[in-house]
């Protein structure tokens, strides 16, 4: 049922290849002191599930989603967005087909409850059923030589594999992450235990965000290059805030951007989390961007993807919570932004 693989994904594909580091005035700038466990299996309690079922599902949820729910089947997850009507995001998403045709939400789990409760307003007289499965499911994180082989290594491929249903994620440090769902009760992927904050390191060096309570509309999906890592499309039909998303994209009036940002250990006594602001010695006066989300490295230093102003990111000398916070350095994304669709 398993074939474990340690083929790391190659970064030299076109859509996960690294981008040019931004100048920093911090001297950590090198990912490559970060060292993730070579395999490991975690379980994420802190996401949750929303199911859809129903012959219209997949029909309904490409009418409210930021990609194309059309494309999705037991072979290919999808990471959307759930937006306002002014584009910002209210949740993101990793959708799953099971073979039984109903589909899977994998979201923040404190986002949930409010999430679907707006998706389930606009059900009307689609044949959709939607419910909180997060009792139904167990949620876990692959890393590295735990990952199964699902014969493609892209990221978003996915397979069903006896009760589970499998998604190949971005990698980290050069390692393949998964993520595993099954029922409840069923047997746990194989592998060492891993301790959530390595697998919460690895969602961060992925370069991945996913959208908590804390951010809640306080992007549009291109604020956390979602556009460039298969969360938006561009050519489906209209859904709550493709007008904004597409102006952002195609106007050029997209101005903030996220990144992958550390603190050194000896700047790291008081915690990161999502929410917090960050400023820039350019402009100190306001804030230049969020923190998205944030976990604590094996080796002591802060990790964070954060949403900031293009402009700060490339002028360096960043801060966290004030002007003279703790000061962060910008590591290379692992992934090329897309610079036209």
């Amino acid at each position: 049922m398993q074939a474990p693989t340690n083929t790391p994904i190659p970064a030299s594909s076109p859509s996960l290849a690294p981008s040019a580091p931004l100048a920093s005035a911090h001297p950590l700038t090198d990912s490559s002191a970060i060292q993730l466990p070579a395999s490991g299996v975690a379980h994420l309690e802190h996401l949750g599930v929303i199911e859809a079922s129903g012959e219209d599902a997949i029909r309904f949820l490409n009418g409210q989603l930021s990609n194309d729910l059309n494309q999705l089947s037991p072979s290919l997850a999808r990471l959307a967005a759930f937006c306002s009507a002014k584009g910002r995001m209210q949740a993101s998403f990793v959708a799953i087909k099971r073979d039984n045709g109903d589909v899977l939400l994998v979201c923040s789990a404190d986002l949930l409850a409010p999430t679907l409760k707006r998706l389930s307003m606009f059900v009307m007289r689609a044949k959709a059923k939607l419910r909180d499965a997060s009792a139904d499911f167990a949620v876990y994180g692959l890393l590295g030589q735990s990952a199964t082989d699902l014969g493609a290594s892209a990221p978003w491929s996915a397979a069903n594999t006896g009760e589970a249903s499998v998604v190949q994620l971005y990698p980290a440090q050069g390692l393949a992450r998964q993520l595993w769902l099954s029922p409840t009760g069923a047997p746990a992927p194989a592998g060492p235990a891993l301790v959530l904050a390595d697998w919460q390191s690895s969602e961060v060096l992925s370069g991945v965000a996913t959208v908590s309570a804390a951010v809640v509309e306080a992007f549009v999906p291109q604020m956390l290059n979602f556009e460039s890592v298969g969360g938006v499309s561009f050519k489906k039909g209209c859904y709550p805030g493709q007008e904004v998303v597409a102006r952002s994209q195609f106007r050029g009036t997209l101005k903030r951007r996220a990144y992958i940002a550390q603190w050194a250990p000896s700047d790291s006594d008081a915690p990161v989390a999502a929410g917090q602001e960050l400023f820039s010695s350019q402009d100190p006066d306001q804030p230049c961007g969020l923190v998205v989300q944030a976990a604590r490295s094996a080796q002591g230093s802060w990790l964070a993807i954060v949403s900031m102003q293009t402009s700060a990111a490339e002028a360096g000398n960043l801060y966290l919570g004030s002007p003279s916070g703790a000061a962060l350095a910008l590591l290379p994304l692992p992934y090329t932004l897309l610079e036209d669709i």
